[in-house]
């Protein structure tokens, strides 16, 4: 794996609570909270573009 795709120490952390926090989570829950995240991704993804292609 190549260095940019590793996580930094905060990340890991971050991504340790995320995993205690959802692990209760219904089904149903569990699925809108993945829908959400993955639209949120989309939306930055479509501002580090527009970002891009101003700058």
């Amino acid at each position: 794996m190549n260095i940019s795709a590793q996580l930094t120490l905060e990340q890991q952390f971050k991504l340790q609570v995320l995993k205690e926090q959802v692990q209760d989570l219904s089904h149903e829950q569990a699925q809108e909270y993945l829908i959400e995240m993955f639209r949120q991704m989309m939306v930055k993804d479509n501002l580090v573009k527009h970002l891009l292609k101003n700058a």
